[in-house]
């Protein structure tokens, strides 16, 4: 009779995490069915999933291949301004991240316990209270309106630092020592025997930041007013706004947003639980 409940407990368990599947899958194929519509087809009921030709000019006139002028959809500028950002972020917050936590998990110095969790305390500050003082330094420096008030805050990571600190802890004490014994400095140390080690961590950290950045909306939405800065979410929201009855271009939009992150994703999904799970067993 066990073994009977145990069947049908799994079999039940596979069906609810088979619909819930279905149900975060369908969203993403509606839009991708509907890019490929015309505008009065995307509405149709019941929803044609394969339509029955394919209209790929919306996204020619998404990209201004031949179509759509308009200085707010040019996706392109908006797609250069998102990868450079998010690369240049990408590479700072891994660096200071990695140099940080190495630094609060190897290097004995007065206060660095009290140090790390006043660090850490200002995780429990929403990121949205900070933007008004944000929005007055950077005002003060003459930065408003440039990329420099979304990269100079991204250089900085607190939950990357933490991460990388955790990751270190695991390594022996005994290769840095060793090490030492070599001759090696500390610099040398951190950047010929951690970093090495610690590439996998490095590698989920750096995903989760170019995602955080291609994602971010409300700080380029502040902090940006020229239309030639625009990043992609807020360069989508744009044509949103033009074009609401334009289902299809919408989708298209939204579909060519969606390229960068599903691939950065695609290639960095074992680093990001390995890293994750490595950064979390030791406190």
């Amino acid at each position: 009779m066990k073994n009977y409940q145990r069947i049908i407990l799994r079999v039940l368990f596979t069906v609810v995490i088979g619909a819930l599947a279905v149900s975060m899958v369908t969203p993403f194929l509606w839009m991708i069915s509907a890019s490929m519509k015309l505008p009065l087809d995307v509405m149709k009921l019941p929803i044609e999933w394969i339509p029955k030709y394919f209209y790929p000019d919306n996204y020619k006139k998404v990209w201004n291949v031949g179509g759509l002028a308009a200085r707010d959809y040019h996706f392109g500028l908006a797609y250069w301004n998102s990868i450079k950002i998010a690369a240049i972020n990408l590479t700072g917050s891994v660096l200071t991240s990695t140099l940080a936590g190495y630094a609060f998990a190897k290097i004995k110095f007065r206060g660095r316990n009290i140090l790390f969790l006043i660090y850490l305390a200002t995780m429990m500050i929403p990121s949205q209270v900070t933007l008004i003082p944000k929005f007055v330094m950077f005002n003060k420096m003459g930065l408003t309106g440039t990329h420099l008030t979304l990269i100079l805050p991204g250089l900085i990571t607190i939950t990357g630092t933490f991460l990388m600190r955790q990751y270190f802890m695991q390594i022996p004490d005994e290769l840095r020592e060793s090490a030492r014994v070599d001759g090696a400095h500390e610099f040398l140390i951190w950047l010929k025997i951690m970093v090495p080690i610690a590439k996998p961590n490095m590698a989920s950290l750096a995903m989760v930041v170019f995602l955080w950045n291609w994602n971010s909306y409300l700080e380029p939405l502040v902090f940006l007013s020229d239309w030639r800065l625009y990043t992609i979410p807020i360069a989508l929201t744009n044509f949103i706004e033009e074009s609401v009855t334009e289902y299809n271009l919408v989708m298209a939009a939204a579909a060519s947003a969606l390229v960068p992150a599903f691939l950065v994703f695609l290639l960095g999904q074992k680093f990001l639980v390995k890293g994750l799970v490595a950064g979390a067993v030791k406190g």
